[in-house]
């Protein structure tokens, strides 16, 4: 997946994780790793401080960490989800 660092971009990540009943939120705060999740609220809290492509790039690397189902996702948030799985980065890792 060719990922552009754009707002729409950003906008489509984030309806993926909307969508799978995770709460976004931009705070700041002292994130070692740009963002926080508070698994028992559904919560994902970033560093506001984070540029566009960094907010993706955190975002991304979420999502292959959160409870998500696929199944409960629109059309459009399916393919971005399935195109983040997909990614080869995220399939050497659980290797």
């Amino acid at each position: 997946m060719k990922i552009r660092f754009t707002p729409s971009t950003l906008e489509k990540v984030e309806r993926v994780i909307s969508e799978a009943g995770y709460i976004m939120r931009y705070e700041r705060g002292t994130f070692q790793s740009g963002y926080c999740i508070l698994e028992a609220k559904k919560v994902v809290v970033l560093n506001k401080f984070l540029q566009t492509e960094g907010r993706i790039n955190t975002l991304i690397d979420l999502i292959s960490d959160l409870k998500i189902e696929p199944d409960h996702l629109s059309a459009e948030s399916r393919k971005i989800y399935d195109e983040v799985m997909a990614r080869p980065e995220l399939n050497t890792q659980e290797a």
